[in-house]
């Protein structure tokens, strides 16, 4: 067997997981080249939450962003999260825009997909394999890792089967909720191995349960290629396993040795130890273990969510009753894996469900949409008894939601064309209008910094000088990377040292 490969989450999932994806590209940047030495599989820098924090929260420019980490990673594969046909957005967009958005971010830097969807259906991954597929990047189809009545491995084994048939180069098992057991990742990993002797694994799992270390010992012994792991500062709780202690667990076995060299990840971690320290106003507060998962299933950043909702509505003590809504309502909606956006459609119908105190008397378009088949098949289909409290005596469509689409992209390209400078500035307006337009203004009226930003460096700076008594000038605030040319997309000062 081939040694191990690890892909290295600090600047997507690791950040996302544990300080809500606010990590600034300009505090990646000085790292990249030690990262890009180390000998890691790939290194994972975009999709998923990332897009939309880019443009949403820190003022910048998501393609930017691809292009620079490019720039440094000049013999490590990049890697990002694709929701299928919701590309890095929250519903199902037209063909035309997946085919568009893939063939850009290979363009700008972006080698191996990690392709899923919420529901597991893959008509709704059909288009994103081609559009990879066409682009000239890898894909690797995702398997969403969850338990109940239905998933088996069998039933993992056979989405395997059917991802590899449409053109997946290799698959990944994506355990979002840290739900995989030690002994199922065994068991599917060998199935799969077993069905498709050539085909890479990779495992990705989130720490929550404590069960990610040894459900990857077991996954490489069964015959996994690649394992996600984060460097320490960044890893744990609702972020994966930290790479350290994976490197220095394997390495006592030259077949399943990394070859990670381990002084080099001590100066990774040395530097996101202090990088952490920047965002501790984003920590997430769900640190360690949560065996409590194991039953309710809710993932981290969802329990956040929910307890965010009940506190508005002052009622944060009923958060024991929603988890246990939350899996019955889980039940009567087909069994679907708690990941974006199922997993909020699912929190915030079991929300309502708990507050009104009467099952399903307040329904959300969002899961009204869902029992109408426009998000895609369920596992399991949902009950008539449901479905008529749901639609009525409407029917839910069969066929592959996307089908109903009219081409979006010369539509947007007229809307958007007083503001957007490229094509890529025209896909960021089909995946977030509001927001991008917001983004591009501020752009054009010259990127500087927030007010607040500017208030607080002129403040600081204030204080400095009076402390320090002294004739000399502040210590001056620099640029990211101390390049000018920059300032538009990364939009902040980067700190007074």
């Amino acid at each position: 067997m081939a040694k191990v490969g690890i892909m290295e989450t600090a600047i997507r999932d690791g950040h996302q997981s544990l300080l809500a994806t606010r990590m600034r590209t300009e505090d990646m940047i000085p790292v990249l080249e030690l990262m890009d030495s180390i000998g890691y599989h790939s290194i994972e820098c975009w999709g998923g939450a990332t897009f939309d924090t880019c443009l949403r929260f820190l003022k910048e420019d998501p393609w930017e962003r691809l292009r620079e980490i490019k720039k440094r990673l000049k013999h490590t594969p990049t890697q990002m999260l694709l929701r299928g046909q919701n590309a890095v957005g929250y519903r199902h967009y037209a063909d035309d825009v997946i085919y568009e958005f893939c063939d850009r971010a290979v363009q700008n830097g972006m080698d191996i997909f990690r392709i899923f969807d919420a529901l597991n259906d893959t008509r709704n991954l059909e288009t994103a394999f081609r559009a990879v597929k066409k682009a000239g990047g890898h894909v690797q189809g995702a398997l969403c890792y969850t338990t109940s009545p239905v998933h088996t491995v069998d039933s993992f084994a056979k989405l395997a089967d059917e991802m590899i048939a449409m053109g997946a180069d290799s698959i990944a098992i994506k355990d979002m909720a840290g739900l995989l057991s030690p002994m199922m990742a065994k068991a599917i990993v060998e199935r799969i191995r077993q069905n498709h002797p050539t085909i890479l694994i990779q495992m990705h799992c989130h720490d929550t349960s404590g069960f990610s270390e040894m459900a990857y010992l077991m996954g490489v012994q069964a015959g996994a290629n690649v394992i996600d792991c984060a460097i320490s500062p960044l890893a744990g709780g609702t972020s994966q396993p930290a790479t350290e202690t994976l490197v220095a667990a394997l390495a006592e076995f030259p077949e399943y040795a990394t070859g990670l060299d381990m002084e080099k990840l001590r100066q990774l971690a040395d530097y996101f130890r202090g990088v952490r320290r920047k965002y501790w106003k984003f920590e997430s507060g769900l640190l360690g273990i949560d065996a409590g998962v194991i039953s309710h299933q809710v993932p981290g950043g969802m329990i956040s969510n929910l307890v965010g909702q009940l506190r508005e509505q002052g009622a944060e003590h009923k958060l024991a009753e929603v988890l246990e809504e939350n899996a019955r309502v889980r039940a009567d909606l087909g069994y679907p894996p708690l990941v974006t956006p199922s997993s909020q459609i699912v929190g915030t119908q079991a929300v309502l469900n708990v507050l009104t105190g009467k099952r399903y008397a307040t329904v959300t378009r969002e899961t009204r949409n869902l029992a109408r088949g426009m998000y895609g098949r369920t596992t399991v289909p949902i009950a008539p008894e449901i479905l008529q409290q749901l639609l009525g005596d409407e029917q839910p469509i069969d066929h592959r939601p996307a089908d109903d689409l009219e081409p979006e992209m010369e539509k947007a390209k007229a809307e958007i064309a007083d503001l957007a400078e490229n094509i890529d500035d025209v896909l960021s307006y089909v995946m977030f209008p509001q927001v991008a337009r917001e983004f591009f203004q501020w752009r054009r009226e010259g990127g500087g910094p927030e007010r607040e930003l500017v208030a607080a460096v002129v403040g600081a700076m204030t204080i400095a000088e009076k402390k320090q008594q002294v004739a000399a000038a502040p210590a001056p605030v620099v640029i990211p990377n101390g390049d000018t040319s920059n300032w538009r997309s990364f939009g902040r000062l980067r700190q007074m040292r």
